[in-house]
């Protein structure tokens, strides 16, 4: 290991726990949250145990913290936050043939929400209402998409935005392989 893996390995058990304890929560209510089991979050925040970014990237949507935050070596706010490509968490089992790469902080779940998603062949995205008057903002960087929202559908090519509804069940679809940029604002 790096040095500066090391360091944060010996950060994030104390950040993780200082986070918690600041907003007032329990183990088993930053269990419940975060869908982490209440062991796992105490052997994490112990150190006793390594949390893998999709756990550690639950963890920090339970307990609205930065994500990259939780790792940063200083607390100065003259800093530009950066994700390298490889740190960003992805999500491979939420869609048909997609991964969805989360490119907003974990603070801002439930509100304004940013994403990278790439389509395998046949690859879709089917979403359930979000909150009453949630938008999404899509714009298509490769390929081609079909976009449901409601009883309303489009197609959109390379270069292509769409704004619609999220408060209705909606879906993204791509018949040949695509990449978007979606962003979700739930109102």
């Amino acid at each position: 290991m790096t040095e500066k893996s090391d360091g944060i390995l010996t950060r994030l058990p104390t950040r993780l726990k200082e986070a918690r304890r600041a907003k007032g929560l329990s183990l088993e209510a930053v269990a419940n949250l975060s869908g982490v089991s209440r062991s796992m979050v105490s052997q994490i925040e112990r150190g006793e145990s390594s949390p893998t970014i999709s756990t550690l990237w639950n963890l920090t949507r339970a307990l609205q913290v930065d994500f990259a935050g939780l790792l940063e070596e200083s607390d100065s706010a003259d800093q530009i936050e950066v994700l390298r490509s490889a740190e960003v968490p992805s999500i491979d089992n939420m869609g048909q043939n997609c991964r969805i790469r989360i490119l907003s902080p974990p603070e801002e779940a439930g509100g304004h929400e940013v994403y990278d998603i790439y389509f395998e062949q046949d690859g879709g995205l089917t979403s359930q209402p979000h909150a009453r008057g949630a938008r999404e903002q899509l714009t298509v960087l490769e390929g081609a998409v079909r976009i449901t929202s409601g009883s309303a559908t489009r197609d959109l090519k390379q270069g292509d935005t769409a704004r619609y509804a999220a408060d209705v069940a909606h879906s993204i679809t791509a018949e040949g392989t695509a990449r978007v940029f979606l962003i979700v604002k739930n109102a």
